[in-house]
């Protein structure tokens, strides 16, 4: 579980490669990169948000996969291209007036990191590198790609009173 006050949280963002997609990537002939996706993990975040939980994309990747993918959910905020992550966390935060303590990141690597040493809530899956697992409050039992984030999203509305709670749990 989640040692974390989960009613604080308004917002959920994802880093793609190696938390929504497995750490390893096929590469297309024509180059394109091409990223798995979880089944459990989908269901969870077109769940939160039709359930009013801010759900954001964060990646460095530019594939219109990935974006049709997580927009085809219901997700409004995907950011494609962040260099620089901890500058579109800033962003965000000042789009829906959101403080630090209401967001929960969820990276794996180096790039996430300015994030989530700011965040309220930073989490990661459980083969994220050493320096982000020393950072985070919570380390999935899951993998990245293998529904770590089915995992966090459940704990949040569980906590919210919004799993299972009404006719949206029940369809796409």
């Amino acid at each position: 579980m989640i040692n974390y006050d989960l009613k604080k949280i308004k917002a959920i963002i994802f880093d793609v490669d190696g938390v929504l997609s497995s750490e390893v990537i096929s590469m297309h002939p024509d180059g394109e990169p091409m990223r798995t996706v979880n089944i459990k993990d989908g269901y969870a975040i077109q769940l939160a948000c039709k359930q009013g939980l801010h759900i954001a994309i964060m990646t460095g990747g530019n594939t219109e996969s990935v974006y049709r993918r997580y927009t085809g959910l219901g997700v409004a905020d995907v950011y494609m291209k962040c260099s620089v992550k901890i500058k579109t966390y800033e962003e965000f935060l000042a789009k829906y007036s959101l403080t630090d303590d209401e967001i929960l990141y969820m990276g794996d690597d180096i790039p996430d990191y300015e994030i989530m040493k700011r965040c309220g809530c930073p989490c990661c899956p459980a083969d994220a590198c050493p320096e982000i697992k020393d950072i985070s409050i919570y380390i999935s039992n899951r993998n990245g790609g293998m529904g770590c984030g089915r995992d966090i999203i459940e704990q949040v509305l569980r906590v919210h009173g919004k799993w299972m709670s009404d006719a949206k749990a029940f369809g796409w």
